[in-house]
């Protein structure tokens, strides 16, 4: 994400259930990105939505709902959102990262994750994968890419299953709809499918 611009003051923080915030000051622990309140293109609410968009500050800060980590050079680096994070054993995933991993394999085209329930560590990985062409979605690939991701992110992080699938649910703008997906996959109501891309 790079660092804040002339006039944008950036932390990072940790919710509290007190509601309060803490600030992350420790180089590559994750948090959620907070931005100091009154710069100059600072959105001035939801529309029809007062109190959703009071309780997006605390103590004077707007806290954003994503995911990142701050390096030692100042530099924020993006997990993923708050909302999307996956809580497994104790590890604090976010899809993107996952995303990322896969995608950087040869075969992978498109990939989308989500975390399914478990009964020991509360939620697993779970990677959807469409390919790229003249790449066959057989048991071979389906195990090189399950260790290409542990080695690329650690057997806590990686997916603990991968779907192969044709194309992938995303927004009109080409943005995979992990919503979607897990609500496919647990059998859950879709809810809202309107911006929904016309599935192939």
């Amino acid at each position: 994400m790079g660092r804040p611009v002339p006039g944008i003051e950036a932390a990072v923080v940790r919710r509290e259930t007190s509601g309060a915030v803490t600030f992350v000051e420790t180089p590559g622990e994750q948090g959620e990105l907070a931005l100091k309140a009154g710069w100059p293109s600072m959105f001035t609410g939801y529309l029809h939505e007062e109190e959703r968009y009071k309780k997006c500050f605390v103590d004077g800060w707007y806290l954003t709902g994503d995911l990142v980590k701050r390096d030692t050079d100042g530099y924020y680096w993006f997990v993923g959102r708050a909302d999307d994070v996956i809580k497994s054993a104790g590890h604090l995933i976010g899809p993107f990262e996952v995303e990322s991993a896969l995608l950087e394999h040869p075969a992978v085209a498109e990939a989308g994750v989500i975390g399914i329930p478990d009964p020991v560590a509360m939620e697993v990985v779970k990677a959807f994968v469409a390919l790229r062409p003249g790449y066959t979605p057989d048991e071979t690939l389906h195990k090189n890419l399950l260790a290409h991701a542990r080695k690329r992110l650690g057997p806590a992080v990686a997916p603990r299953y991968i779907d192969f699938c044709g194309s992938l649910p995303k927004t009109r703008s080409g943005k995979v709809m992990r919503r979607l997906l897990k609500a496919r996959e647990l059998g859950l109501p879709e809810g809202d499918t309107s911006t929904l891309e016309v599935e192939k």
